[in-house]
């Protein structure tokens, strides 16, 4: 099933790997996926940089500013580099009164869609788990090495 990549269907699909990401235990990838796919859109002129907002939880309790973006008729936020101080005006707190367009779609066919937009080969893949050390083998081999109760035995 192909999706339309126009700027209502990408928007959505940008605002649902957002909503997704901030409950998600692996938020990672959906985050670069947001970004890479923001960062694009900029580079082509279609989304714009509106100003700065403070965060309005900041870790260790300093001030944090975020980067207000538009793109169509949504808003999203993303960590500002150092020009953005010194190029984008200030707008203080979070306005509480707007709220982005509330549109379904499933995370699966968002992901797919934003894949398709910038292209597959920048995706981020989960890491795989690292094996583990103490594997079955060694320690059949090893288990008669450690009869020693301290350094003080050899």
């Amino acid at each position: 099933m192909s999706v339309i990549l126009d700027e209502k269907n990408i928007a959505t699909a940008i605002y649902t790997v957002n909503r997704h990401a901030k409950t998600a235990i692996d938020n990672k990838p959906l985050y670069e996926l947001k970004k890479l796919t923001i960062d694009k859109l900029l580079a082509e002129n279609k989304a714009r940089k509106v100003g700065l907002h403070f965060v309005r939880n900041p870790k260790h309790s300093q001030q944090q500013s975020s980067v207000l973006i538009q793109y169509a008729d949504y808003y999203f936020h993303m960590i500002p580099v150092k020009e953005d101080f010194k190029n984008l005006p200030h707008l203080g707190h979070l306005d509480d009164s707007y709220r982005n367009p509330i549109r379904k779609m499933n995370l699966k066919m968002a992901k797919q869609l934003l894949t398709e937009y910038i292209g597959p080969h920048l995706i981020v893949k989960k890491s795989p788990k690292q094996p583990v050390v103490s594997t079955k083998s060694y320690m059949k081999e090893h288990r008669y090495k450690r009869t020693m109760k301290s350094y003080l035995d050899r």
